[in-house]
This record gives C-alpha cells, sequence and structure tokens, in this order.
C-alpha cells in the first residue's frame, strides 16, 4: 500500500474520519466505509511512526 501522504496529513484524515462517525447521524453503508478507510489510514500511520523509530534508532 503505496502512500504520499504525510503522517499529519493521514492523522488529519483519520481525525476527520473520528469526527464525522461520532456524528452519529452517518447511515450504516457509509459508516462500514468510513470505518474501513478509518482503518487502513490508522495502519498507514501505524508503519510511518515505525519507520521514523528505526531511522531514528540507527542514526544513534
Amino acid at each position: 500500500m503505496e502512500n504520499k501522504e504525510t503522517f499529519e496529513e493521514n492523522l488529519k484524515k483519520l481525525a476527520d474520519i473520528v469526527l464525522e462517525l461520532e456524528k452519529g447521524d452517518v447511515p450504516l453503508e457509509k459508516t462500514v466505509e468510513l470505518y474501513g478507510e478509518g482503518v487502513k489510514i490508522s495502519a498507514l500511520c501505524r508503519n510511518q511512526l515505525e519507520s521514523a523509530k528505526i531511522k531514528i534508532t540507527e542514526e544513534k
């Protein structure tokens, strides 16, 4: 899964999804779609953090 977005951009997208879901008036199909997108973005953020951790560790 290639991602050209920065960590901050992905985190913002994830926050936007959470806000949308918290409204409570999202239809079920849209909720499932947003949840799936959120899971993917969360994995991307986790990978970006892990990559940053590796780079920092290697530089020490």
